[in-house]
């Protein structure tokens, strides 16, 4: 297997070492997988089988990082200028259901 070395400096180390329990090379692993079947995606719009139980296990998808549709955008803006109830907290949701 080959090896990679990454150069950081010196705080950016020590706040890495913070995280003793996160094992930084299989995060650099997912994290290159990931952009490698991304791209993939983006020419081909499929997944190997591989590819597909790699999202699986890490509950990600390609379209994930994908950016929204405009008419999604339009449709959430509309959205949000409609009429709301202002509540102060969350027992007053409930408060007429007692």
């Amino acid at each position: 297997m080959a090896s990679i070395t990454l150069s950081v400096q010196d705080p950016f180390k020590e706040h890495l070492k913070k995280f003793i329990w996160i094992n930084w090379s299989e995060v650099a692993r997912e994290e290159t997988l990931k952009k490698i079947i991304f791209e993939r995606y983006i020419k081909t719009k499929e997944l190997s089988d591989k590819e597909w139980a790699f999202c699986e296990r890490i509950d990600w998808h390609p379209v994930d990082e994908l950016p929204f549709k405009e008419e999604y955008l339009k449709k959430i803006e509309k959205i949000k200028k409609g009429k709301f109830i202002r509540l102060n907290s969350v027992d007053e949701i409930f408060k007429n259901h007692k």
